[in-house]
């Protein structure tokens, strides 16, 4: 346990930051979801929707560090191949 004033309240400041990442990485996860429930309905226009919203959450997530951008790009990629897999 924390000894020092500053090292107590590192630690109650770390407990809220993990807390609201939590938040904001289950609303990714959620998102993805959405896209993927839509491919397996094999309905194109849910899923073409669920990907244009879910890029800019996934990239905004990326640019404040909460998931690495390769992983971002990786998730963008597979998640468009599927949806485009629909069109065909």
């Amino acid at each position: 346990m924390a000894n020092s004033p500053s090292a107590k309240k590192r630690a109650r400041t770390q407990e809220k930051r993990r807390q609201h990442k939590a938040g904001q990485r289950s609303m990714v996860r959620t998102y993805i979801k959405k896209i993927i429930a839509a491919v397996e309905a094999k309905d194109f226009e849910a899923a073409t929707a669920a990907y244009a919203a879910a890029v800019p959450v996934i990239d905004r997530m990326a640019d404040k560090g909460l998931i690495h951008k390769n992983k971002a790009a990786r998730n963008k990629s597979r998640l468009n191949a599927k949806v485009k897999a629909l069109a065909a």
